[in-house]
């Protein structure tokens, strides 16, 4: 799985044998996508193709005519050395180098020549052997999928996931050029949600004009994008899925755009400009008094009507509650300039609301028959800073509950003396500290809490977990902090049936 970003947002430009067996004309496209790169300041590659045709090919097939790609590859042969010239050439352009090996000898190669990712072709992405050569060479993998079926591409993920290497998937339709009507990028998303985790690209062989598809591959969650390229000359014609620079330029260039405006703004949330909120505020009703209204009257819903413009500091119409006590002397028609009040009621509504959308985020379902408790060490109002939400699903000899932790929320150092139990990261981030040690716990992770043991734990961006363990006993956490042990179990927890 990918450790770092040598996958994300990465732009590669496929050569194949575009080169048409010459190193000049090789290095001529190299240095045309380096000024594409530059230009601007993308994370890029240029991607070789590796076999060794002396013993790729079957010797009695070498000269035949009628065998599909054997002439276009005898006639766009390169040698060993070759190769080596057009590697530097990438590298002295500031560009990731990559190949594609379609045989063991061109691995070799790969090794050989100082290549920085290796390529996976969709032809050979059920390879074995070739795919064992390439995972043992430890190299970051990109692996297209073109003509694979959801059961084999689970197969090269378990494999690659297995052989413990750094590899990346590419959503491909295996059609040159293909078709709009079978591209399926759908199934990004779908690849995305299967292999959490790994990043997940798409290798487009569509119409070099058509810059709809990459931008709508990005907005599909593609942060790998793939393309084949070459250079037109007055005697070499380019295929009919092979961008010349310039439309390898506007390539770039719509993704970027793609990229820009479909990344989010905001950790955890969704980022609102001033402008944004400007405009929705000259919309608002604000809520205006029917009648005079003398300060500490309460104000009831008969009293009051809803209509623009709202003002600034004025109360807006979702922000009113029947009962409201008003603070100052108001006149008819005047508009109501009072904070809405809180209550441990709208606090609780809102981190319930919370907690919710974690669990629709994660795709976690919790069915009807379950309990939620709201563990406050230091009150409602406190409780975003410190506690959790339990979701209390089974208590018999056996106990499972499920805990949500808010993101930046604390749950303070305590113990149990009859209870042991297990915890499973199912979402999110954990920090978790047992007895002075800590552990950074990452989805699937699971750590065993033993009586007596002196544990807390947090979360960055917000976590659910699964907690196993023998029967819940009440009164059985034993907290350090004396401010909490001094409190009624009632006092630091509410009980929901329903939500």
């Amino acid at each position: 799985m990918s450790t770092n970003n040598i996958f994300k947002d990465l732009f590669i430009f496929e050569m194949a044998n575009s080169h048409q067996g010459s190193v000049d004309h090789g290095i001529k496209i190299i240095k045309a996508m380096g000024r594409i790169a530059r230009k601007y300041n993308i994370h890029a590659a240029v991607k070789l193709q590796y076999r060794n045709l002396d013993t790729f090919i079957h010797p009695d097939y070498v000269n035949r005519k009628d065998i599909k790609h054997v002439p276009r590859f005898m006639g766009t042969r390169l040698e060993y050395e070759d190769f080596r010239e057009l590697v530097d050439a990438i590298h002295d352009e500031g560009m990731i180098a990559m190949s594609t090996p379609f045989d063991e000898d061109g691995v070799e190669w790969c090794l050989d020549h100082g290549i920085d990712i290796i390529k996976v072709a969709s032809c050979s992405s059920l390879d074995w052997p070739l795919l064992t050569k390439i995972a043992f060479t430890r190299k970051p993998v990109i692996i297209s999928t073109g003509g694979k079926k959801l059961s084999d591409i689970d197969k090269i993920y378990n494999f690659f996931t297995h052989k413990g290497c750094e590899f990346a998937l590419l959503h491909c339709i295996a059609e040159y050029p293909a078709p709009k009507e079978n591209l399926q990028l759908d199934f990004i998303e779908r690849m995305q949600i299967r292999y959490r985790g790994v990043t997940i690209g798409y290798s487009g062989h569509e119409d070099p004009n058509d810059n709809i598809v990459p931008m709508l591959a990005i907005a599909k969650g593609a942060e790998i994008l793939e393309r084949h390229v070459g250079y037109p000359t007055d005697e070499i014609t380019l295929n009919a899925y092979s961008m010349n620079p310039d439309q390898a330029d506007m390539w770039v260039k719509a993704s970027l755009d793609a990229i820009e405006m479909c990344r989010s703004k905001k950790i955890n949330d969704k980022y609102i400009s001033q402008e944004e909120l400007d405009s929705l505020n000259s919309l608002k009703r604000g809520v205006y008094v029917k009648r005079d209204i003398k300060k500490g009257e309460e104000i009831k819903d008969e009293d009051v009507f809803f209509a623009m413009p709202c003002h600034d500091d004025q109360m807006d119409s979702g922000e009113f509650i029947d009962g409201i006590i008003a603070t100052k002397d108001y006149n008819a028609n005047g508009g109501l300039y009072e904070k809405k009040p809180t209550s441990h009621i709208n606090l609780i509504r809102s981190v319930v609301h919370d907690a919710k959308g974690i669990l629709f985020e994660s795709g976690i379902a919790l069915g009807t028959e379950f309990e939620v408790e709201l563990s406050h060490h230091y009150g409602v109002k406190h409780f975003r800073q410190y506690g959790a939400v339990i979701v209390n699903i089974i208590n018999r000899e056996y106990c499972k509950k499920l805990l949500i932790v808010l993101p930046g929320q604390k749950h303070p150092i305590h113990m149990h003396k009859i209870k042991e139990e297990t915890f499973q990261l199912l979402y999110g981030d954990l920090s978790i500290t047992i007895n002075g040690q800590d552990r950074l716990m990452k989805p699937g992770d699971i750590q065993t809490v033993l009586r007596g043991d002196k544990h807390s734990f947090t979360s960055t961006n917000g976590a659910i977990f699964e907690e196993v363990s023998t029967t819940h006993i009440k009164n059985d956490s034993y907290y350090d902090d004396p401010d909490i042990r001094k409190l009624d179990p009632i006092e630091r927890k509410t009980i929901l049936k329903n939500w």
